[in-house]
């Protein structure tokens, strides 16, 4: 049995948290595209871990992990991530493996992507500019360094020269920035061989056999369906497929082993960078759920827009990923508001649209359609079972399921892993995990 769990917004969504609380369920977690510009964030016994590569099963003891293809690998950002994790007594020998076919992240990436940003200047994406976007612009340019090559000095060290006389050429002559010296990368970049060689192997022929051994796979993504580069509101997105499809693209398995989709939401919205975004809140409830909320990136520590809950964004995310169930995160967020309004539609010029936008010139004129529903005014975060929700917090999650069209089987009440409720009677909750 593989699953995928996959964002329903612009990320951020609590997919670490939710990795973390159904790894005892799977035997591995694989991570299939995305770099360290996510920061999935989980907090055990009051602790927090925030990992940025290694998916958050590594947490769980006897779990393995494994960081696929399509991922973009900062080598640095790595070997900080292993020295964390080893400082909390995580041992990562035989329990992660990455795959040979990522491609790294180099110097001439970072720099690119901050001198276009600065260039952009008002109308910029909003990137973290840690060189992921022109990571994957030389994967598919079939200009990229694999990590399998860093393994191979001569050749090694022949691609970055060329490619690092290819940039200069842009730094310098376009941007105005100082070039780069391809021998001290080479000679940074090698230093690191000792480090990660022990853990580097052709995971899609790994992940293809534990499944044939009966074996169950977790398959996470980074960001959220809505910042997917073909599916989400170009060009404020990221540079890969983070809906559920690239899983497959991501790690070298097949479709047809894929059994089931969960898609992650919060109980309103949030999103990080520019872009249009229909419902945000830029008044004091916004400010109050973001206090709230802690809605302040992991990675990066930018503070989140946030608005009410988007039911077209996320009945869309339904039907592009496939979903088989929606966990609903964040609930106890909204707990001391006195009305709480969901997005219903869009109005665009009058009429009323029957589908999301695919054009963001659009999407940034649309009126949210709300409807208002009454708060509970009641603390939830301590709360394991459904049936004690308040009332008015159960016509609340009804009302998203109903719009999205998908059943409701998790609800995230708090941060640490134990504040949660399950709804282990979920018919296709009981499915996945058969």
């Amino acid at each position: 049995m593989s699953v995928v769990i996959v964002g329903t917004q612009w990320g951020d969504e609590g997919k670490g948290k939710i990795v973390d609380l159904v790894t005892e369920r799977f035997d591995v977690v694989a991570r299939y595209q995305g770099g360290h510009n996510a920061g999935h964030t989980v907090i055990l016994k009051g602790k927090k871990y925030v990992l940025h590569l290694i998916p958050s099963g590594i947490l769980h003891p006897e779990k393995a992990c494994v960081i696929g293809n399509g991922v973009v690998l900062d080598p640095f950002a790595l070997v900080e991530e292993f020295k964390f994790l080893e400082e909390q007594g995580i041992e990562l020998e035989g329990r992660l493996l990455i795959s040979n076919r990522c491609h790294l992240i180099m110097p001439y990436h970072t720099a690119l992507e901050a001198a276009e940003e600065k260039r952009l200047d008002k109308n910029k994406i909003g990137t973290t500019s840690r060189g992921i976007g022109p990571c994957y612009e030389d994967k598919m340019g079939r200009r990229g360094i694999r990590l399998d090559e860093l393994f191979m000095p001569e050749v090694f060290a022949q691609r970055v020269r060329d490619n690092v006389a290819f940039k200069n050429q842009i730094l310098t002559r376009v941007y105005g920035w100082k070039p780069l010296d391809a021998d001290e990368i080479v000679d940074r970049y090698q230093a690191l061989v000792p480090t990660i060689r022990p853990y580097v192997a052709d995971t899609s022929d790994y992940l293809n056999q534990v499944i044939r051994e009966g074996k169950r796979v977790l398959f996470e993504g980074a960001q959220g369906t809505l910042l997917d580069v073909d599916h989400g509101t170009y060009p404020f997105v990221t540079s890969s497929n983070a809906t559920a499809g690239g899983a497959c693209i991501g790690t070298g398995v097949a479709p047809s082993e894929i059994r089931g989709v969960i898609g992650i939401s919060k109980a309103y919205t949030t999103r990080v960078g520019e872009g249009p975004f229909p419902t945000e809140l830029n008044n004091e409830i916004g400010e109050k759920i973001r206090d709230r909320g802690q809605e302040y990136g992991a990675s990066t520590g930018r503070p989140r827009r946030c608005g009410w809950f988007d039911g077209v964004v996320v009945r869309y995310a339904a039907q592009i990923n496939g979903l088989s169930t929606l966990v609903i995160t964040k609930l106890d967020v909204l707990d001391d508001l006195d009305e709480i309004l969901i997005c219903t539609g869009y109005r665009y010029r009058g009429q009323l649209l029957e589908h999301f936008p695919t054009t963001i010139q659009v999407l940034a004129e649309v009126e949210p359609v709300y409807e208002s529903h009454p708060g509970w005014k009641e603390d939830t975060s301590t709360i394991k079972d459904y049936r004690d929700l308040p009332e008015a917090a159960r016509r609340y999650l009804d009302r998203l399921s109903e719009l999205v069209e998908t059943d409701i089987s998790i609800i995230s009440t708090g941060p640490d892993r134990e504040e949660t409720i399950v709804l282990e009677e979920s018919p296709r909750l009981q499915k996945m995990f058969a």
